[in-house]
């Protein structure tokens, strides 16, 4: 799609940004078309076909015996190797978090978009040396076109907030879920360890599991959905991701030149695995 000549994208990032009411707020403002800041280049959306083939199967690993079965133990660690090195990615069911927890941050992230958007906008900001970030883009001036997408990140460890500097729609189960979740991630530190045929301490002890940034990504709905995109092609730069998706899904991942879907399962995390661990080992 072409812009007009006298499109001034630079200022319309800054009219947008300086709204500091995000994506949500151009929703909540009753639009129909979307800015031109959000149009995607078209070859974002020229990608390697979407596979239907029932061959390529998302790995789902069940994590319930890991702890109790040695042989259990063994296949899961194999198993999560296997999809770590051909997939890169896959999911954990039965992994120690209560389905409950896992709703309540879901209901968390939405109470904190959803709230009185003057209370909100306490939060917005681009200066990273805060506790709490929450903006549209963390690289809105610099990418080519903006996502349609809000985003609120913390830093939860090595050194975790004080409660106070949560906020008050979600800062519980955010103490709560970072908790579980970094159970979470020392076992899974724990089985990549030995399924490299390493001591189960050894990724843990490389200083793989100290930080935890927590990040809540809120995508509205879109009028025009045609045009743009709530995430685009990326590869994650930390050790390790821990994923909760909602019951909507859209997740893609690149598999043989093939964008597979992941399945939206209740209670599943999805992990992947990222820059800085594939760079370590």
């Amino acid at each position: 799609m072409e812009l007009e000549p006298n499109y001034d994208r630079a200022s319309e990032l800054k009219a947008f940004d300086e709204t500091k009411a995000g994506v949500k707020g151009l929703v909540d403002a009753g639009i129909d078309k979307i800015p031109r800041i959000f149009y995607q280049p078209p070859d974002n959306f020229n990608k390697p076909p979407i596979s239907g083939d029932t061959h390529f199967s998302f790995p789902v690993i069940d994590l319930e015996e890991v702890g109790k079965d040695p042989v259990q133990r063994k296949k899961i660690v194999e198993r999560v190797g296997d999809a770590s090195e051909k997939w890169g990615f896959f999911q954990v069911i039965n992994h120690g978090i209560p389905v409950s927890v896992l709703e309540d941050m879901k209901a968390g992230v939405v109470r904190f978009y959803e709230q009185d958007s003057e209370i909100k906008k306490e939060w917005y900001t681009r200066d990273t040396s805060k506790r709490v970030v929450y903006n549209a883009n963390f690289d809105l001036y610099s990418a080519p076109a903006a996502n349609w997408r809000d985003t609120m990140y913390c830093f939860m460890a090595p050194n975790p907030p004080n409660p106070q500097e949560l906020p008050a729609t979600c800062r519980d189960i955010m103490m709560e879920y970072s908790k579980r979740v970094m159970e979470v991630g020392c076992l899974v530190l724990e089985l990549l360890s030995e399924a490299l045929g390493l001591n189960s301490d050894h990724l843990k002890d490389m200083g793989c599991v100290e930080g935890l940034a927590l990040l809540s990504h809120y995508y509205p709905a879109c009028p025009q959905p045609e045009l743009t995109m709530g995430t685009t092609k990326h590869a994650d730069n930390d050790f390790f991701t821990v994923l909760l998706q909602d019951h909507i899904g859209g997740l893609q991942v690149l598999h043989q030149n093939h964008w597979i879907d992941v399945p939206s399962i209740p209670g599943a995390l999805v992990i992947n695995i990222g820059d800085l661990l594939q760079e370590s080992i």
